[in-house]
């Protein structure tokens, strides 16, 4: 089977991991209202999982750093699916028969979450693995996959609880627990390029010593508060100022930014071999600047949505854009450097949100307020992008 598969199923596979990360950040919580329901588990217990979920996966991200140029990468990314699958299953099959329900979903949680920490550290250097004329492109179509994954577990997870009825809800579970299984079999299969070898790697130690790397690290924590500084407060954002339903706000906020988000990558893997990436991550973050000041100030609610929206597509092609850029500067970082790059992601996705809801909690519950403070964020992304193109400047072949 393996001499059939060639490198462009690796990239399928690649594209399915990006869908399977997405059901497990999202899944989960358009459940959170049927297990306070059904089970009567305190809110407080339930918006724990949330917390456990991104723990978990920033952990696993933090072990990866010690082994994963030093093992194979075809062992650990099924490992990560085989993980996610259990856990799904998990919450199928024991949560409804568990005399302790709680610990139950706790137990799935620790497992699927697991299992995502090490696809997210894994997909991207696979991925930069594969012969490709314009690598930028295919990472960034590799990341479309996540907001075209989040938009459709939402969509599709809501039509399954009408079809099987809420009290099935354990049903959808186990049909999202087969995605991450069939992905580990084609991953077991389809060939695999390591970036570089453990002997040719640049230690992690000496890529701390380049200025140019911290910049990036700088540059990937504004990706994720920018992002996600927006996104978890879009559904809050909608039902304040339209008053709508959860389930519409749902819709309205987390689903417009994150289908925005996943066509901004396609739109750049269309144009990539006619721009200057760094040059188009510094407008974008001028671009999610703008977006942010609107959202926080226009006086018409429907055009503030939709500025809500759009920063999705401005910030679409901060993350994977930086971790393309990072791969070229630093072509003997390995799977590691991507573990450290993906742990200042994830940082920056921690305080972007809860900075917004702080600052807003201090003006009265004002979320406009929390975004208009965020608006930092991105500034200082375009202001390290501005040092990046200094610096490449300086040394044009080595940069861009």
């Amino acid at each position: 089977m393996s001499k059939k598969l060639n490198f462009e199923h690796t990239k399928i596979a690649c594209y399915a991991a990006g869908f399977t990360q997405a059901v497990v950040c999202g899944f989960l919580p358009l459940l959170f209202v049927t297990f306070n329901q059904m089970y009567l588990i305190p809110l407080t217990l339930i918006t724990l999982l949330v917390a456990v979920n991104f723990i978990v996966q920033f952990g696993m991200d933090f072990a990866a750093l010690f082994f994963v140029d030093k093992v194979s990468y075809r062992g650990v990314v099924v490992a990560a699916h085989i993980l996610i699958s259990i856990g799904l299953l998990l919450l199928g099959t024991l949560v409804p028969v568990a005399e302790n329900t709680y610990m139950a979903i706790f137990l799935a949680t620790l497992l699927f979450s697991a299992g995502g920490g090490l696809l997210e550290v894994m997909t991207s250097p696979i991925m930069e693995g594969c012969p490709s004329k314009n690598k930028a492109a295919a990472m960034s179509l590799l990341h479309s996959m996540f907001g075209f994954g989040s938009v459709a577990v939402v969509i599709l997870t809501n039509i399954l609880l009408v079809v099987f009825g809420k009290e099935n809800w354990h049903l959808i579970a186990i049909v999202w627990a087969v995605v991450p299984l069939l992905n580990a079999i084609l991953f077991s299969f389809v060939p695999i390029n390591k970036i570089v070898s453990s002997e040719e790697r640049t230690p992690i130690f000496q890529l701390f010593k380049g200025k140019s790397f911290l910049i990036f690290l700088l540059i990937m924590a504004c990706s994720g508060a920018s992002e996600i500084g927006m996104s978890q407060w879009a559904s809050a954002f909608a039902e304040t100022s339209l008053g709508v339903s959860k389930t519409m706000g749902d819709i309205l906020g987390p689903c417009i930014f994150a289908l925005m988000m996943a066509l901004s990558r396609i739109f750049y893997a269309k144009i990539a071999d006619r721009i200057n990436l760094i040059k188009y991550i510094m407008l974008c973050g001028c671009l999610t600047v703008l977006c942010y000041v609107l959202t926080a100030l226009l006086p018409f609610k429907i055009m503030a949505l939709l500025m809500c929206g759009f920063c999705g597509f401005a910030v679409g092609i901060m993350w994977p854009g930086t971790l393309s850029l990072a791969a070229k500067v630093y072509p003997a970082g390995g799977a590691t450097m991507f573990g450290v790059l993906a742990l200042a992601g994830d940082l920056g996705c921690t305080t972007g949100p809860s900075i917004v809801g702080f600052v807003a909690s201090m003006f009265g519950g004002e979320l406009r307020t929390g975004l208009l403070f965020a608006t930092v964020f991105p500034l200082i992304l375009v202001i390290g992008a501005c040092l990046l193109i200094r610096r490449g400047k300086r040394h044009p072949a080595k940069y861009f």
